[in-house]
């Protein structure tokens, strides 16, 4: 039952009810893997929804009692013929009312770009826990996602000032703590689908707010928690665009903080996070051996959390630093290790954040090691099927994979292929910002600066360059010490 904190202005007068036909829809799947079917019938139908065991909890619960269109979209899709109260929830207009949707058509305008339809959706119809947060003010007002459109101009027209600290009459609940999850998952499918470099410095707001909530005071333990907990994880999220911004400096501060949260509150899970972020960017920075330590102090707090997928998310880390120090044995060592610990398949315990963690992924990672230990090769074979594996929503990614494919295709002496492959990662960074790919292609083009005479590589070098010019350079790098 949701507490009277989490209940959104339009359902102050009606209690929350147990939703039973959902329950029963669900049948004898556990909320994990029921929402991994979720997940998957998202997919085919072409949505990105970040559906988890915690959601479908509070769907049964009837704290959640009118899915997004998002949701709403898959559930028809995996229940043909069901409508929104077949399958236990109240209609929308009992649930939305005539101000929420006001503030839906004021909030509409925000993402004019067609390749943003599923953003504005979103934007505009949130769960009501979430409108009660966004709506009424205080420090949760900040994390609207407007302020996190990847299209800067909109974006700085539309994003409102971050407000302060709430009055001392009202401390943050589970209203506050639901947007601050719901934030980031939002900033997630926006750097999976745009790259991080349109939306670092507005996710830096939310970032802000969420520890202004911290500092406000929480009376309930369970509230605390998942503040802290939520604030931890926007703080590795932001630590993330700034990585892949090429703003190493920054990165390496929010993972910083982001794992003193976790020691405060006592969260392992958001420490594993934490040292598995900390880990990557300090392979990308030139510190191998620390990648090494911090993958290792990732898998010491990952130990105990029952999901085989994230222990070899970060043996791959450890393997990343392995590589890094041309430790040939110590790097196969732990890919082996990953790769077995992948084929434990999906569990109930593998976090929320880990949706990007594939088939795909895993050849990428692999590719790269293989890459940095000077195997070209191999690292091509696993380039090609990381390319060929990735989902199609995630866009950051199969241009950065395509990027790994050039680069390797080029050490390997594929010229002509490397080429091609270059050409197809501009294409795709017309809709993606990432200095770290950026920073790959560069590399490929002097590689490729051999062989500029005439063909596929001329062509690419003058494409490149000319994209260069246009504003898609690689921007200045922080110091990552």
């Amino acid at each position: 039952m949701a507490s009277p904190a989490a209940s959104s202005a339009s359902s102050r007068t009606v209690p929350a009810r147990p939703n039973l036909a959902f329950r029963q829809l669900r049948g004898r799947l556990s909320p994990g893997e029921f929402a991994a079917a979720v997940r998957r019938s998202a997919r085919e139908i072409g949505e990105q929804v970040s559906c988890d065991a915690r959601y479908v909890g509070r769907v049964e619960s009837g704290e959640i009692r009118c899915p997004n269109y998002a949701y709403e979209r898959v559930f028809r899709h995996m229940f043909p013929g069901l409508t929104l109260p077949d399958m236990g929830f109240a209609p929308r207009e009992a649930v939305r009312g005539r101000g929420a949707r006001t503030a839906a058509v004021t909030a509409a305008p925000l993402a004019t770009d067609p390749d943003h339809r599923d953003t504005r959706i979103q934007i505009c119809e949130e769960s009501d826990v979430l409108r009660r947060a966004f709506i009424t003010g205080g420090p949760a007002a900040a994390l609207g996602f407007a302020a996190l459109h990847p299209i800067e101009a909109a974006a700085a027209a539309a994003s409102a000032r971050v407000p302060g600290p709430r009055a001392p009459t009202g401390r943050p609940g589970a209203a506050e703590a639901a947007a601050v999850e719901e934030a980031v998952r939002h900033i997630r499918l926006l750097d999976d689908r745009h790259g991080a470099e349109g939306i670092y410095r507005r996710a830096t707001q939310p970032l802000r707010a969420a520890f202004e909530l911290l500092d406000a005071g929480v009376r309930r333990r369970s509230v605390s928690d998942r503040l802290h907990a939520g604030a931890g994880e926007l703080a590795i999220t932001v630590g993330w665009l700034a990585h892949d911004s090429g703003r190493f400096g920054d990165a390496r501060s929010h993972y910083a903080e982001a794992l003193a949260t976790a020691r405060v509150c006592g969260d392992a899970a958001l420490e594993a996070h934490a040292f598995c972020n900390t880990a990557f960017l300090a392979r990308d920075a030139g510190r191998p051996r620390e990648a090494v330590r911090a993958a290792q102090a990732a898998q010491q707090a990952a130990k105990h959390l029952a999901s085989p997928r994230l222990l070899s998310l970060l043996a791959l880390r450890e393997a990343g630093g392995w590589a890094g120090l041309a430790d040939r044995a110590g790097c196969e060592q732990a890919l082996a290790r990953a790769e077995r610990l992948f084929a434990g398949g999906p569990r109930d315990g593998d976090p929320e954040w880990m949706s990007f963690y594939g088939e795909a992924e895993l050849a990428g990672l692999e590719a790269q090691c293989w890459s940095a230990l000077g195997d070209a090769g191999r690292a091509v074979e696993q380039a090609r099927r990381a390319v060929a594996l990735q989902d199609s929503h995630f866009t950051r990614n199969i241009a950065l994979f395509t990027a790994e494919l050039a680069g390797d295709l080029a050490a390997g002496g594929e010229p002509e292929e490397a080429a091609a492959a270059g050409v197809r990662v501009l294409a795709l960074l017309e809709q993606v910002r990432s200095a770290r790919i950026r920073t790959m292609l560069d590399g490929t083009a002097r590689t490729l600066w051999a062989h500029h005479d005439g063909g596929a590589v001329a062509d690419f070098l003058e494409r490149h360059a000319a994209s260069a010019v246009s504003g898609g350079g690689t921007p200045d790098t922080d110091s990552a010490g």
